[in-house]
């Protein structure tokens, strides 16, 4: 054994020996800060052209191949209407257009972020930051067409701000007692079926009001024929039915023989014809569920498959069983919406 050298004999003396020195850890590379902002930056544009690209093309893929399958035969097609060769073209530009829009936006807000955070500081800028950003990276929406109006992707991202600003009014100790009604714990039905018997209303006597794209969404899945919508509009208005023949014309072409009263005070035999009441809302349930599913087949499948698709890999049971579930729910859903009018 070897012995042990005099340092050792007089800090063992004196009692105060300190611990050896450490050496100090070695400092970050002056480059690692700018690869990080460099590395955040290109992944968060990656991520959004993927998404977007990803969303917009796997719904306009959907749509192609319903159109393709429903029009099959070019005398079914009416004079005016698109080709299936111009329908692919379009979705093609609509989804490149949607990749950059999303992936400009992406971009630019981490870019701003990060360049704000680090000339001022991220604890400085905390409050201020994000909004600053979002202000910049919002006129990457032009990337989408120039001539073409978002009026309900801007109502959506207004609600999400609303929404945020409400979980933030509820948690502030000055705005707290004001967005006290909003913790109601079923005030968010409340106010969707307000929302609800608006649109309805409007859909039956005044579709005017609504956009082109609300109505053709209603007329598809509402299930009824324009003349039906006319007949209750009339009644509901207190005047003579306008079209009493054509209403009977088109249940003929059904398959209904009826013959209506131009008196009738209540509107039942022109919306379901010689079916009952109760009769009409079970078998038009099941008819609009058929309508809903193809709705909501790409608005959860796609998701999955895009921007979920590592936890697809690792458990494809557990993303496929979700968004199955969330088909049938949201299918149920808009069915139940649009039974709920007749």
């Amino acid at each position: 054994m070897a012995p042990a050298p005099p340092e050792d004999f007089q800090c063992a003396a004196n009692g105060n020996c300190a611990a050896p020195p450490r050496k100090p850890p070695p400092a970050p590379a002056a480059g690692d800060g700018e690869l990080r902002w460099l590395r955040r930056c290109v992944e968060a544009a990656g991520k959004g052209f993927a998404i977007g690209a990803g969303l917009k093309g796997g719904l306009a893929l959907f749509s192609v191949l319903v159109r393709i399958r429903s029009r099959r035969s070019p005398r079914s097609r009416k004079a005016g209407a698109m080709t299936n060769e111009e329908a692919v073209v379009l979705a093609l530009k609509e989804t490149v257009r949607y990749g950059l829009f999303l992936g400009t936006f992406a971009g630019s807000y981490v870019s701003v972020d990060e360049y704000i955070a680090a000339v001022w500081g991220r604890k400085r800028t905390a409050r201020w930051r994000s909004l600053l950003a979002g202000l910049i990276a919002g006129p990457s929406m032009l990337l989408t067409g120039p001539g073409t109006q978002h009026t309900s992707l801007a109502i959506y991202i207004l609600m999400r701000a609303a929404v945020l600003a409400s979980r933030c009014g509820i948690k502030s100790k000055r705005f707290g007692k004001i967005c006290k009604p909003l913790t109601w714990s079923n005030g968010d039905i409340f106010l969707m079926c307000l929302a609800s018997a608006q649109i309805l209303s409007a859909y039956i006597l005044k579709q005017d009001s609504l956009p082109s794209s609300y109505k053709s969404f209603l007329n598809k899945h509402g299930g009824k024929d324009l003349t039906i919508l006319q007949g209750v509009k009339d009644i509901v208005n207190h005047t003579a039915i306008s079209n009493l023949a054509g209403i009977e014309k088109y249940y003929k072409s059904v398959g209904v023989d009826i013959k209506l009263d131009p008196n009738m005070k209540v509107p039942c035999p022109i919306v379901h014809g010689n079916q009952s009441c109760t009769g009409h809302v079970f078998s038009f349930l099941l008819q609009a569920y058929g309508r809903a599913v193809p709705v909501y087949v790409p608005v959860y499948l796609v998701p999955a498959l895009v921007v979920h698709r590592q936890h697809l890999m690792k458990s494809p049971s557990t993303i496929l069983g979700k968004s199955l579930l969330g088909i049938a729910r949201s299918s149920l859903f808009l069915s139940v919406y649009c039974a709920s009018a007749w």
